[in-house]
C-alpha cells in the first residue's frame, strides 16, 4: 500500500519508512500543511495530521505522534515532547531539560509512547475514517547521554529490553526496532493492513 506520510520529521520519514517495507511511504507535498498539534493524547493529534493529510492529497495517509513520559513528572513532557524546552528547542535542549527535571535521586522510570493513524482520503467510499495503534516501550533515564545512534530522548533512554544496561542511542537500529515504541506500533500497522 502507498501511503502520504503527514510529517516533515527526516528522522521519523526514515524509521518509518524502514519499519513499514513493503508498504511505501510517499513524502508530503510541500504545499501541504499540518495543523498544530493541540490534541491532549498522542492518538488525537496523529489522527488530526492524518485526516488534513488525506484530505489534502485524496490519497490514504500515515501520522505518528510520539514522545516520552517521565513518572516523576507526572508523565510530562508527553505530547509536548519535541517542544519540552521551548517551541523550537532542539533534541539536545529537550533531553537536557529532562536530564535536569528529574531528580538524580527519584524515580527515573520511562515510557516511550508512539501512535500511528491511518486515514482514508474524503469520499474514498470507506468505512474507515482513522485506524489507530498505540504502543509503548518502558525502561529508565540514564544519568547522563550515551550513544551515537538514534534521536530524541535515545541517548538517555535505558529500555528494560534487551536489559543489558544499553540506552536507544547504543543499539543498532534493528535492536532498536525490535523494542522500540514506534517498532511495536509499525508491526500492529502491518499486520492490520495484511488482514484489512
Amino acid at each position: 500500500m502507498r501511503l502520504v506520510l503527514a510529517s516533515r520529521n527526516a528522522h521519523k520519514v526514515r524509521e518509518l519508512g524502514a519499519l513499514l517495507r513493503p508498504h511505501e511511504l510517499i513524502p508530503l507535498p510541500d504545499g501541504v500543511e499540518l495543523p498544530p498539534e493541540m490534541g491532549k493524547t498522542f492518538t488525537e493529534n496523529a489522527a488530526t495530521k492524518a485526516r488534513a493529510a488525506a484530505g489534502a492529497t485524496g490519497r490514504p495517509a500515515l501520522a505518528d505522534d510520539s514522545g516520552i513520559e517521565a513518572v516523576a513528572l507526572g508523565g510530562a513532557p508527553g505530547v509536548r515532547s519535541a517542544r519540552f524546552a521551548g517551541e523550537r528547542a532542539t533534541d539536545e535542549e529537550n533531553l537536557a531539560k529532562l536530564l535536569r527535571d528529574v531528580p538524580a535521586d527519584g524515580d527515573r522510570s520511562l515510557a516511550y509512547v508512539c501512535a500511528l493513524a491511518v486515514a482514508a482520503p474524503p469520499g474514498a467510499g470507506s468505512e474507515l475514517e482513522v485506524a489507530l495503534f498505540e504502543e509503548r516501550c518502558e525502561g529508565l533515564l540514564a544519568h547522563e547521554p550515551r550513544g551515537t545512534g538514534g534521536f530524541g530522548y535515545d541517548p538517555a533512554f535505558v529500555p528494560h529490553d534487551p536489559g543489558d544496561g544499553r540506552t536507544m542511542a547504543e543499539l543498532s537500529p534493528e535492536e532498536k526496532d525490535a523494542v522500540s515504541h514506534r517498532g511495536r506500533a509499525a508491526r500492529a500497522l502491518i499486520e492490520w493492513l495484511g488482514s484489512s
